[in-house]
């Protein structure tokens, strides 16, 4: 497979015993300083021309330097793992309870240093390869935290890829779309002030009870409205007013809920809209009130040439390529980059039976190792002109 720029093929045991070395000790959000010191330490046997650190929190990069000046590309993958129990009993489970890689950031982290185990043994003729590592993807906030870090502005690329299983597709199935990949999302937290009073006197208090009614009927119609020319939804996912206090009537409350949007002008018009009809309600029951956002991830948006040169890459190869009509209504903070760089975020097909991401069973099949770092390489190679 991939017989003009796979060049020399790792071990192929090595990279699937780094991804069980991973999946076995999981680290959430923010918290990836093991992972990082294991990606490390293999990279550093590869004698990169330079690894680093610590950029955007734990995240770093390998850097692979060619003969000449040209461009240089950004192979992106994820250290952070998923606040999941793991039901699987195979020897290298999670060995952390409550946390396990369950969207195959694993895998991808093999991969990734498959594609760099690649270039170490063959660099660029020109131009320059990075292997970035990027923590706290799942939280949305890795990728601006990398984008916005000083030690960034040494490696900001020319084009960016990245890749991601995904179950319900074939094995080694290689899934594109131009345009809107993965939608915009954003977490909103709305909390309501009115004030206690014993359950017997309701009428001596100011209660979030009917306001929170309002917004749970209103709320997720608010995404139904023709001024919306594409896909946009509205989930609340998590309700609480006041406490379990038989003998009070409430005067707080908390309402989550999370927007989802086709693309990022959709998505700020949803915001805008939701903030507006909250801050009426509110109004209108005499309530305080105060709106926070998070987990804000842009729509990832790829570029036309290089998913082109993926599809083609991907024929070659043997490999089925699918261009799907509709984009995913999930996001990937891979949007950031997107929203600055030219790039392409990929699926590849973890199988139709098998476990959907995010289960409790779920785990990355090693068996799509191969088609996902050939397919890198093989685009890292011809845009550096190897």
């Amino acid at each position: 497979m991939f017989p003009k720029y796979m060049g020399l093929l790792p071990d192929r045991e090595l990279l699937v015993n780094l991804r069980k070395e991973l999946h076995k000790f999981p680290e959430l959000s923010g918290n990836e300083e093991m992972t990082s010191l294991r990606i490390t330490r293999f990279l550093q046997e590869l004698e990169p021309d330079e690894i680093t650190g610590n950029i955007g929190g734990k995240g770093l990069a390998a850097s692979f330097r060619g003969h000449s000046t040209g461009p240089r590309v950004i192979i992106r993958a994820e250290l952070d793992a998923l606040p999941i129990n793991e039901s699987n009993d195979f020897d290298y489970r999670s060995s952390v309870p409550g946390v396990s890689h369950k969207c195959g950031h694993d895998g991808h982290m093999a991969i990734a240093a498959w594609v760099a185990k690649n270039f170490a043994a063959e660099r660029p003729a020109k131009g320059e390869l990075i292997v970035l590592y990027q923590p706290s993807e799942e939280n949305g906030r890795g990728a601006y935290e990398v984008l916005n870090d000083p030690l960034f502005e040494s490696i900001r690329p020319d084009y960016i890829i990245a890749l991601h299983n995904l179950p319900g597709f074939e094995r080694n199935e290689i899934i594109l779309r131009d345009g809107v990949f993965a939608m915009a999302s954003v977490g909103m937290i709305i909390e309501l002030r009115g004030r206690t009073s014993h359950a017997a006197e309701p009428e001596k208090g100011v209660s979030p009870t009917k306001a929170v009614s309002r917004i749970l009927n209103e709320l997720p119609v608010l995404a139904e409205r023709k001024e919306f020319r594409h896909f946009t939804l509205a989930t609340i996912i998590h309700v609480k007013i006041g406490e379990v206090a038989f003998g009070t009537n409430p005067g707080e409350a908390v309402v989550m809920a999370t927007l989802r949007a086709y693309d990022n002008g959709e998505m700020e018009k949803l915001a805008g809209m939701a903030e507006t009809l909250i801050r009426e309600i509110a109004v209108k029951e005499r309530l305080g009130i105060s709106v926070r956002w998070t987990e804000k991830f842009p729509a990832t948006v790829n570029d036309e040439f290089l998913n082109g040169m993926i599809d083609r890459l991907g024929k070659e190869a043997g490999l089925k390529v699918n261009r799907i009509e509709n984009a995913f209504r999930w996001s990937e903070d891979f949007g950031w980059f997107t929203k600055q760089y030219r790039g392409s975020l990929f699926g590849i097909g973890a199988g139709k039976g098998h476990p959907q991401l995010h289960s409790p069973d779920y785990d990355f099949p090693d068996d799509i190792m191969e088609a996902g770092a050939g397919i890198l390489t093989s685009a890292c190679r011809e845009l550096l002109k190897i």
